[in-house]
């Protein structure tokens, strides 16, 4: 089951958070041989466009990933509540494992 954690963005702003990857112990998550994918939609079952994050495994022995959006991605996202989730996938097998999901909210920005 997947971690549950909630994040607030700045519409029109660079966006990056960094998550650490635990296994069943709460030990960092070797990510040697992974890949990480993450995106961002409206709703579950929405059928509009979904944001697709830049995700990138810095030291992947302490399981971390950073999750990042620029200002041109995160200004042409609608003000409010949305969704989103981070998978790893095991590379060769193709297994993956949505490793955390949550609720974005964007805020409004007025400087444009």
């Amino acid at each position: 089951m997947a971690a549950v954690a909630n994040l607030t963005l700045d519409q029109g702003a660079n966006f990056s958070s960094d998550v650490t990857v635990k296994d069943a112990n709460a030990a960092a998550f070797n990510l040697t041989g992974y890949t990480a994918r993450a995106k961002m939609a409206k709703g579950y079952s929405s059928t509009r466009t979904r944001t697709e994050f830049t995700c990138t495994i810095g030291d992947a022995t302490s399981g971390k990933v950073s999750l990042t959006l620029t200002a041109a991605q995160t200004a042409a996202l609608d003000d409010g509540r949305y969704v989103y989730d981070l998978e790893i996938v095991q590379t060769g097998t193709g297994n993956v494992t949505r490793v955390i999901e949550g609720i974005i909210n964007v805020r409004p920005n007025v400087t444009t």
